[in-house]
């Protein structure tokens, strides 16, 4: 019997196949395009509707009523106690300038300071905050490789400062402070006293360096370094001879 088609028997179920197999791997590929695309928009709305949200509801129980815009208005405004409390913020650290500010911050102070177990953690917090604050602060700057947790394995990590004391007297000196974060909590991880000749410093910045330790290692950022630059490897073994 011949073919109306004009095709062998039993072709056409494998063309169509073909066809449906093409199709399904095109919206596949759409699919996680569309993932892709949608995710980190949808997430970062998501954390600042929470963050604004739990913010108001801290923050708008304690004003009075007759103050509270809400009270007027036919509707909510989210985002009322988010900027209350940024203007408290800077209200209080416009008061602390003057003298009386200045004379109520010394008096806290020494009070915490005399306070038993409450002085550990207060100058712990006070000082992280001064250091990761502080515009002249160099704290969380440079991004590095170290040579960790043996040799020839490498991490990413970041210089937070200079130790002094002991520390720098009892390591021989010219030590640097490094923080390794984990993957993919960059809260957590490990502090290294290394010699600045042991650390190989890198073009990235540190928002980027963060994204690559987030994302393990999945984001990468473009190499900016100049053209004809030594290999990590290289470094490695040029340390390595001058140390003999």
């Amino acid at each position: 019997m011949t073919n109306v088609s004009g095709s062998e028997p039993g072709s056409a179920t494998p063309v169509r196949v073909s066809i449906f197999g093409g199709l399904m791997l095109r919206l596949r590929t759409y699919f996680f395009a569309g993932i892709l695309i949608t995710a980190p928009i949808g997430i970062t709305v998501y954390l600042a509707w929470a963050l604004i949200h739990w913010v108001d509801g801290a923050v708008i129980p304690l004003i009075p009523a007759h103050y509270n815009p809400e009270t007027y208005l036919p509707f909510s405004m989210p985002g009322i106690g988010l900027l209350i409390l940024l203007a408290g913020l800077t209200l209080i650290g416009a008061l602390t300038a003057s003298l009386v500010g200045r004379m109520v911050v010394r008096g806290s102070d020494r009070l915490l300071n005399r306070t038993p177990v409450v002085r550990g953690v207060y100058n712990a917090l006070k000082q992280i905050f001064e250091t990761v604050l502080s515009q002249k602060s160099q704290a969380f700057r440079e991004v590095v490789l170290v040579e960790y947790p043996r040799k020839g394995v490498w991490a990413l990590g970041f210089i937070t400062g200079t130790p002094d004391g002991e520390i720098q007297d009892l390591g021989g000196g010219e030590l640097a402070s490094v923080f390794v974060p984990t993957t993919p909590n960059p809260t957590s991880g490990f502090l290294l006293f290394l010699p600045e000749r042991e650390l190989v410093r890198l073009s990235m910045t540190v928002e980027e360096g963060i994204k690559m330790v987030v994302s393990g290692g999945i984001v990468s950022p473009p190499d900016r370094r100049a053209p004809g630059a030594p290999k990590v490897q290289a470094l490695a073994e040029l340390r390595s001879f001058g140390g003999r």
